[in-house]
């Protein structure tokens, strides 16, 4: 069983995550920004995982501390989930059309951090319609989260990440874009491939 459970507390936030890599995309998100609740459920769907994430955070300040913990709390999820990574294919990769917007995601669960983000934005803010707004903090999604989620999800996994836009305007969409071809490279690399799978793929013996 591919599964975990990940309790992280701070001064800022209070996340508990449970998942299966191996789900059919059920899905149980509460951050307190109904944007990101969004991405997060888009990312369970399209990679087929089932997650639960409850996070308390400090939302009156702004979104920066939930999504960034979030982004912490689901590497380390993943990571121990999947172990010592035996039989996996380790490597993903999508390109995913958003109406106009297309994103390309290549990954490597290769057990070393590296970011490679190029992504612009023209406008700096998504709208976030969260149902339920906590301490009356209405507002918006900084458009630069996205980043800095990817930045915690992947020092935490241990994953090399490519991120490129190759074409698009409307930041939602782009972000969007992002967040389902993340969810389906990271799948086809966490798939098992049934021909090696009591091996580690590397040539070195471990990941």
């Amino acid at each position: 069983m591919r599964t975990s459970e990940i309790k992280r507390k701070t001064a800022e936030t209070d996340i508990e995550l449970t998942l299966d890599i191996d789900g059919t995309g059920q899905f149980d998100i509460d951050t307190g920004s109904g944007f990101f609740n969004h991405m997060l459920e888009l990312f369970t769907r399209h990679g087929r995982f089932d997650m639960k994430v409850h996070c308390d955070g400090d939302i009156e300040v702004d979104y920066h501390h939930t999504v960034e913990d979030i982004g912490i709390v689901m590497g380390q999820a993943f990571k121990e989930a999947l172990g010592d990574k035996k039989g996996i294919k380790r490597y993903g990769s999508m390109m995913l059309p958003m109406d106009e917007a297309l994103i390309l995601i290549a990954l490597d669960i290769s057990g070393r951090s590296y970011l490679v983000y190029d992504v612009e934005f023209q406008a700096m803010k998504v709208f976030d319609g969260s149902a339920e707004v906590r301490n009356m903090m209405a507002g918006s999604f900084d458009s630069e989260l996205a980043e800095e989620f990817l930045v915690a999800f992947s020092r935490e996994l241990g994953l090399t990440l490519h991120v490129k836009k190759l074409a698009g305007k409307n930041t939602h969409h782009i972000i969007e874009g992002i967040f389902k071809g993340l969810a389906r490279a990271l799948a086809a690399a966490c798939e098992i491939d049934e021909k090696f799978a009591n091996e580690i793929p590397s040539t070195k013996g471990s990941l």
